[in-house]
């Protein structure tokens, strides 16, 4: 951290406006996966990779596209993020936090099943225009498993 007094604020500041991008994201995946929302948080060629699990998608029309279909497979969720590390040099910053996420999807039979996603976030950030969006964001998940079932078989 810088010794400057007015370049601490400035760090400061952009660290907690990341932080409420990051809470207002996974405010609009809670809200039925809002796809406008989500892809307003997003830079123009932006983009948001969910790995094998949900894919890679490249622009503000691809991330949009992807979130107007995942509320109907993603039924319920709650995104419960912690544990920020957040870096600022400018106008750019980089990222990293966990989810744990209950949630409630549609199976291929179209059954209602209870599962826990652990994942990681590795994310960058740019400021435009005095505002923090996504430039990218990558989900690593460490586990998608049953509730029931639990996940000891997918963790080493």
């Amino acid at each position: 951290m810088s010794t400057d007094l007015n370049s601490q604020i400035a760090e400061l500041t952009a660290i907690e406006n990341i932080k409420k991008l990051k809470a207002i994201y996974c405010s609009y995946c809670d809200n039925n996966y809002d796809p406008e929302g989500l892809a307003s948080l997003f830079v123009e060629d932006g983009i948001w990779d969910g790995g094998p699990e949900f894919g890679r998608h490249v622009g503000k029309q691809a991330i949009k596209k992807f979130f107007d279909g995942a509320s109907g497979s993603i039924v319920f969720a709650a995104h419960l993020v912690m544990n920020p590390i957040i870096n600022v040099d400018g106008d750019k910053a980089d990222g990293k936090w966990r989810l744990i996420m209950p949630c409630t999807v549609n199976n291929e039979q179209g059954v209602a099943e209870s599962k826990w996603l652990l994942s990681a976030y590795s994310e960058e950030y740019q400021q435009l225009d005095s505002e923090w969006l996504f430039s990218s964001l990558k989900v690593d998940s460490q586990f998608y498993a049953a509730h029931l079932e639990g996940w000891a078989d997918q963790t080493t």
